[in-house]
Formats: structure tokens, C-alpha cells, sequence
């Protein structure tokens, strides 16, 4: 029997298996009694609206679940003759591939499938034109237009519709290769433009592809499947605050979590073909302690009871909740999760205690201003606009920064901490992070001054849990000082070399000599340093004094030697008149090199004259002698 004659019978057979209105069929010549168990899924519907003439915008691959010997095409493929809004939507009725590991998302020309050798794709499209499918490799059986028509290429790889007119479905069984390798499979729409110039239907002996490429797939044939077994790339752990849905990255979320806020640790497990797993034996075990449970990811489990739990899962859509050992307690643990005795993920997570200790950072404590009780953003120039005077830290056992909201306890201050010089103290702006890097992880605290100036030492703050115990901060000194009445400016050195860095210090003093609040603004300011460049920021109208009523503005020194005074004026939003003084400190820059000056030159000529003048007399009175 020839290739021909066979090929034709089989097509015959196809046809007749149809039009009688039973599920055409192909038996696979592999040796696989089921497809991989996780590679099915629902086969993808095409709806499409099309005219006479519509070329196909899609090759779709049926990917529903197989448990049989063979694959199948749809049990009706549609003949529509309207132009119908749901066009070829049973194409998928049925539709059944062999041996598919995997399929993409994609339906286009860039799509791509993992078979298994011999397997078979079953394949559809909806079209009002001629279609043609062709392969690299491997060969095929066509459904559609009748089932009549249909010319083959003499290995079967290549077939040609007939003229379809009307929106209709087509079909078609693709056999791979028993020969491991990567192929394409392909569905060209439309008509042939032939030598000649005219448009026709091409066929098998025309042996030419239709004008329009709608749909190709790279297919890579395997000789066994890689599925089944978990793969890193494909899959995802995160430790997250709140669990979500579907986990779909590796990116943590940044602890720790304050007390009583439990970490989600969400996995996703696939395969190598990107599918879930079977399921298999869950275990998660976490250090120090740390309490765990199963549950779906996007939906909080009950707390656990055990560091190491166990679950029967395929682990696709899952996570840990982790607690806290002991309420109240910080705890740093690490949980690792296997699946099938595989480390699937590895996760250390921290939950922090509840308060601890309370530190005020004695360098952060500002001089407050006389009869003052606000205190100044300035001051902190944290970026968060929060005025105060000093900042309050709250930490657990083990120095983890906590947020202290009102929820958590109250502020307040230790018996003697207040007096003649301060009246009262107040943190209002409550710490709202435990993120150490954050401004915000430290409540701001503001002291009340009277009319005199002076220091209250030892002043403590406490804060007190809802349990009622009480949490003690160390002593610090609050200070009350006056506004600015005088200053003074001065350079760190007197004499500076090209390349230095020079620091410019105005101090300010009340009317008593003694250092300026931290809380009033300065005022505006004009500050001229010639042969310097200014690196420092620029000093603003509301800008305060820093420890010791100083502000500090630094420089980098440039090439032009030579002895000059700056102009630093603080006058303009003043009437007091020892504030009305412009302050003018001088300095020397030279190049660091040969630093003669012209004038020098010019001294030490004038200086040989006046000696060669002198040798020149001294002479003369020896001539006259003889």
C-alpha cells in the first residue's frame, strides 16, 4: 500500500468517525497509561466574532485532564453561517490532548507546550478562511469544513483546508516525533498569491504555506517528564505580616512584627512545568520555640500549639502561621519547611516583647525656650515636623524597637521630675514603627519652662503598661534658657592650606552671657567666607541654635591664597543693639606650595639695592684712603 493511499484512508476514516457523531479519536503510540496528573487543566474557549474572509487569531491546545489511551477533537465542530457573537464555542467540548506536560498561557504566535514523545496535541481554531497546520515534525489528522477537501503533505505534516467561507471551527491531532527535540506546530489563514499574481487556495501540491501565520507553538518533545517533583524556580515562599492569596514572590516583608502580631510564611509549590504538585508530606519546624500552623494562604489559621507540625498537602496555595512562644516575649526563630523530606523554604523571623526599657538619647535633648512649651521640629530635623524637645525610645527585652501606641500604655514621669525651672512634661507624639532606620520609631517629648532659666536634673519618664506595670526611663537633665541677645563668630583655625576643611562657629549668648535656647529661631542671616565654597546646608531664617548655642557651617578651602575676613550678619530681625554687631573673623589661605607673595618679592629687591649701595660707599672710602 502506498503512502498515499494510506494517508487517504486515514484521513476517510476521521471523516466518517465524525459525521457520524461520535468523539473522533487518535490512539497514542506511547506507553504512558495517563497524562502527567497535574498538566490538565480546563481547555481555553475561543470566542470570536468573525466575517467571511476573518482569518483565525489563535491556535488553541486542548489542555483538560486525559485519563484514557487516546486524544480527541471536540464531539461538534461548529459550521456556523451567521456572524455570531459566541462563534466556535464548543471547540473545546470534549477536546482531549495525550501526554501534555505543560502549555503557556499564550494562543498566539509565541506560545510553547511540553509533550511527551509520541504524545499527541489536540488542537483547534475558529477561522472564515482556508487554514492550513503545519510542523517541523511529526504529522497530523485534520477535522473541520466538512471533513472533505483536506490535502495532505506526503508525510503528513503539512495539511491544506479547502475554502471556508463562513466562521467555522477546525481541528486537528498532532502526533510528536519519537525523537526527543524542540518543534513547531503551526496554523497559517488565508490564500496563496501564486506566480502568476493570483490568489488561490493553496494545497498539497501547491505545497505553500497561507499568507497569514495566526498561531505557532514551540513544542519540546521529552523522552520522560520532569513534572511531579518540586522546583525552585517555578516556586515561592514569603514571610508576609498578612497572608495573601496565592503567593506569586520570594519577597519578605521586614520585621520584626510587634508583640502579638503573628508572621504568615506563604508557599507556593510547583513543578518544572509550573503545575502543583501531588500531595505530599508537609512538615514545618521552627527554632526557640516559636508556635506553628497550616493553613490556606489568604486566610489566617487558628494558632498552633507545637514548634513542628505535619500535613498531607500538595502544598500549592499554603501557609505557617508563627506565634510568639510566650505572650509578650521576643522571640527570633527559624522555620523550615520540606515537602516529601526537600527543604522547601527557610524563613527566620523576629516578634518583638512588649516594653522593656525607655531611653532618652541625652544628645537629642533640646534647651527649652523661657515660658516655652512646644518645643521646635527644628530642633530634631527629623524630616517628620514634629515639635518637641527630646526624643523617648520604648524596647523590648532583648532591644527591639517598638511602637507605643495609646493601646499599649500611657506616658508620664517619675515623682521630681519637675520644679521650679520645668512644670511639666508631656511626650505627645507617640512612636508609630518598630523600624529602628525610621524617626518615627521615637516618641517625642516636650518640658514646660517657666520665666527663669536654669537645668532640671534627673528628670525620668515612665510608661505604664495596661497591666499596670510601670516602665522607667533613665535620668537626663532638662534645661530652660533664654532668646539671643549677642554672637560671636570664629574660624577653627587661623591659617588654612588650598584642599582644607574649614568650620565656621557662631555661638550665640542671652543678655546674660550665658548659651541660647535651642527653640527660637535665629532669624535671617547673610554670611560671606571669600576664597571658601560652603558645604554645609545654608542656614535659614528658622533655623536654631544646636548644643552649647552654637550653629556650624562648613567649608572646603580654595586656591586663592592671600589673608581675609568673612561678613557674618545676624542683624536684620533685631532692635538689640549688641545683636546689631556684624562679625567679621579673619583667616589666611595659602597654596601649600612656593607661598611668596609679590610684595616679598618686591622687599627683598629693595633689600640687595640697599646692600649693594652700602658696598658700593664701603668701597669708595677705601679708593679715597690710598
Amino acid at each position: 500500500m502506498s503512502k498515499t493511499t494510506l494517508r487517504k484512508r486515514i484521513a476517510v476514516t476521521a471523516t466518517s468517525a465524525l459525521l457520524a457523531g461520535v468523539l473522533s479519536v487518535i490512539s497514542t503510540p506511547v506507553a504512558q497509561a495517563t497524562t502527567h496528573t497535574n498538566a490538565g487543566t480546563t481547555s481555553p474557549e475561543t470566542y470570536q466574532g468573525l466575517t467571511a474572509g476573518a482569518a483565525a487569531g489563535s491556535l488553541m491546545v486542548a489542555t483538560g485532564s486525559n485519563s484514557t489511551t487516546s486524544a480527541s477533537v471536540a464531539t461538534t465542530i461548529d459550521a456556523e453561517t451567521t456572524e455570531m457573537s459566541a462563534t466556535c464555542d464548543s471547540l473545546d467540548n470534549g477536546a482531549l490532548s495525550k501526554g501534555l506536560l505543560s502549555k503557556d498561557t499564550s494562543s498566539g504566535i509565541a506560545a510553547s507546550a511540553t509533550v511527551l514523545t509520541g504524545g499527541v496535541l489536540s488542537l483547534y481554531a475558529c477561522t472564515a478562511t482556508a487554514v492550513s497546520f503545519q510542523a517541523s515534525g511529526g504529522s497530523f489528522v485534520a477535522y473541520g469544513a466538512g471533513n472533505t477537501g483536506w490535502s495532505y503533505s506526503s508525510n503528513n505534516s503539512k495539511v491544506w483546508s479547502p475554502n471556508i467561507a463562513a466562521a467555522s471551527g477546525v481541528a486537528a491531532l498532532w502526533t510528536a516525533p519519537s525523537t526527543a527535540g524542540t518543534y513547531t506546530v503551526s496554523l497559517y489563514t488565508g490564500y496563496y498569491t501564486n506566480s502568476a499574481g493570483a490568489i488561490v487556495i493553496s494545497n498539497s501540491s501547491l505545497a505553500a504555506a497561507p499568507a497569514t501565520l495566526s498561531g505557532n507553538i514551540t513544542v519540546t518533545v521529552v523522552a520522560s517528564s520532569a513534572g511531579g517533583t518540586y522546583a525552585p524556580t517555578n516556586s515561592y515562599c514569603q514571610a508576609v505580616y498578612d497572608t495573601t492569596t496565592t503567593p506569586t514572590s520570594n519577597v519578605d516583608s521586614a520585621g520584626p512584627t510587634k508583640s502579638g502580631d503573628d508572621w504568615s510564611i506563604d508557599f507556593a509549590l510547583r513543578d518544572a512545568y509550573n503545575r502543583n504538585l501531588t500531595s505530599g508530606a508537609l512538615v514545618a519546624t521552627a527554632t526557640n520555640g516559636a508556635l506553628l500552623a497550616f493553613g490556606t494562604a489568604g486566610t489566617t489559621p487558628v494558632a498552633g500549639t507545637a514548634s513542628t507540625i505535619v500535613a498531607s498537602d500538595a502544598g500549592d496555595n499554603e501557609t505557617v502561621r508563627v506565634s510568639q512562644k510566650t505572650a509578650g516575649a521576643p522571640i527570633t526563630t527559624t522555620v523550615t519547611i520540606t515537602f516529601n523530606g526537600t527543604t522547601v523554604c527557610t524563613k527566620t523571623v523576629s516578634i518583638a516583647g512588649t516594653v522593656a526599657a525607655l531611653t532618652v538619647p541625652a544628645a537629642n535633648v533640646a534647651v527649652q525656650a523661657l515660658s516655652g512649651s512646644t518645643g521646635n521640629s527644628t530642633w530634631f530635623a527629623d524630616g517628620t515636623a514634629r515639635n518637641g524637645t527630646f526624643y523617648v525610645v520604648a524596647t523590648d527585652s532583648v532591644g527591639n524597637r517598638l511602637a507605643t501606641p495609646s493601646t499599649l500604655g500611657t506616658y508620664g514621669f517619675a515623682t521630681g521630675s519637675t520644679g521650679t525651672v520645668v512644670s511639666n512634661i508631656v511626650v505627645g507624639s507617640l512612636a508609630t514603627t518598630g523600624d529602628s532606620t525610621s524617626p518615627l520609631s521615637a516618641s517625642v517629648g516636650t518640658h514646660t519652662c517657666g520665666a527663669n532659666a536654669g537645668t532640671q536634673t534627673g528628670a525620668k519618664i515612665t510608661f505604664t503598661l495596661a497591666n499596670g506595670t510601670v516602665i522607667t526611663s533613665n535620668a537626663f537633665d532638662l534645661s530652660c534658657a533664654d532668646d539671643a541677645a549677642s554672637y560671636t563668630a570664629s574660624f577653627d583655625k587661623a591659617k588654612y592650606t588650598s584642599g582644607d576643611i574649614a568650620k565656621l562657629t557662631v555661638t550665640f549668648k542671652d543678655s546674660s552671657g550665658k548659651s541660647v535656647n535651642n527653640i527660637t529661631a535665629l532669624g535671617a542671616s547673610t554670611i560671606a567666607v571669600p576664597g571658601m565654597t560652603l558645604v554645609s546646608t545654608t542656614g535659614a531664617a528658622s533655623a536654631v541654635a544646636k548644643a552649647g548655642g552654637k550653629v556650624e557651617y562648613t567649608y572646603t578651602v580654595g586656591q586663592t591664597a592671600g589673608r581675609f575676613a568673612a561678613v557674618v550678619d545676624f542683624t536684620a530681625t533685631t532692635l538689640l543693639a549688641t545683636y546689631r554687631t556684624v562679625q567679621n573673623p579673619s583667616y589666611e589661605i595659602t597654596t601649600g606650595g612656593d607661598s611668596t607673595t609679590n610684595a616679598d618679592v618686591l622687599k627683598s629687591i629693595v633689600a640687595l639695592i640697599a646692600s649693594i649701595n652700602k658696598q658700593i660707599q664701603a668701597l669708595q672710602k677705601l679708593i679715597l684712603k690710598r
